[in-house]
């Protein structure tokens, strides 16, 4: 059976209508209507005069036959994407598009700041940032990159580690006046808390040998990082907060700092992306850059840091 142009069009069409889940899905992906991906379907079914899906109005599934031509088709969907790749790998100036997901307070005051520089380094690269605290799937929406705060769940995914944060307990200095401050672990469990939901509700703090657990009460809880702060910095219970975000704050007067002298959790935050995606040069270029940019950042922190103590 001899194979045309047009039919390995349909192969690919199909094998992303498999992907996304539906054929509208695989319509917005690939960019076409969704009348023109139910044509390439109907055709590839009528040239194979097999039936590839069982297709409903809210549905669709593979039949025997699909599951089996589908993995032919998906090598051949990902050998052209490998092709296209190759040739973006070896242009001297990298292009293309970088579709990025992150949370939106870390959004603002990293990643964006981050992007700025990167988007002057290599000006022909294009970013589509979306900001939202969300954890979205990055495959099915078409993501080239996510910027998280925790491990790999799904294991059809690869991750990077970017960086490591450290964590602090901040209030303001109207609550610590109404409420008095913690001098141990033990203090802090009379306290109110600002929870922050992706977080668990037992605070775990350390110093030397010793381990504490302390369980977070409090009558706010928010998913948004930038309104955890806000609410800490509103008076309304302590909290635990990302340093680069607290620190600023406290060299303004708005927060204070306390139990110093006890280890939080540190944050790792990694930069998750498709299978083989890495082998992209933009991103590739963009994964580098960023482990860079936040050294610097957390380097120039810990002096400032210093300077501000001393």
């Amino acid at each position: 059976m001899n194979v045309s142009f047009e039919q390995l069009k349909s192969m690919v069409v199909f094998s992303q209508v498999v992907e996304q889940g539906s054929l509208s899905g695989a319509a917005k992906h690939i960019g076409l209507s969704r009348a023109v991906v139910s044509y390439h379907l109907k055709k590839l079914e009528a040239h194979l005069s097999v039936k590839l899906l069982n297709r409903s109005t809210r549905s669709i599934s593979l039949t025997e036959e699909g599951k089996a031509y589908y993995q032919s088709c998906k090598v051949i969907a990902q050998q052209a994407f490998n092709a296209n790749r190759q040739i973006e790998n070896m242009k001297s100036e990298p292009v293309g598009l970088i579709r990025i997901t992150c949370p939106v307070n870390a959004g603002l005051e990293t990643i964006v700041p981050a992007l700025n520089e990167f988007k002057v380094l290599y000006p022909k690269i294009e970013l589509d940032v979306m900001l939202t605290d969300e954890i979205v799937n990055i495959i099915n929406q078409g993501f080239d990159l996510a910027i998280r705060g925790a491990p790999l769940v799904d294991s059809s995914l690869q991750a990077t580690k970017l960086c490591v944060l450290t964590t602090c307990l901040c209030g303001s200095p109207d609550y610590f006046e109404r409420n008095g401050r913690p001098s141990s672990p033990a203090d802090l469990s009379s306290h109110d808390w600002v929870i922050y939901k992706p977080l668990k509700k037992v605070l775990e703090l350390k110093k030397g040998a010793r381990s504490f657990s302390i369980e977070m009460k409090g009558s706010i809880t928010t998913n948004n990082a930038s309104a955890r702060t806000a609410f800490i910095e509103g008076g309304h219970g302590i909290g635990r907060v990302p340093t680069y975000d607290a620190w600023p704050k406290v060299k303004q007067g708005t927060l204070e700092t306390v139990l110093d002298d006890y280890h939080l959790s540190d944050i790792n935050i990694y930069g998750v992306f498709p299978p083989g995606a890495a082998d992209s040069k933009k991103l590739r270029l963009l994964l580098d850059f960023l482990k860079v940019y936040f050294d610097k950042q957390i380097s120039q922190m810990s002096l400032s840091k210093t300077h501000f103590n001393q």
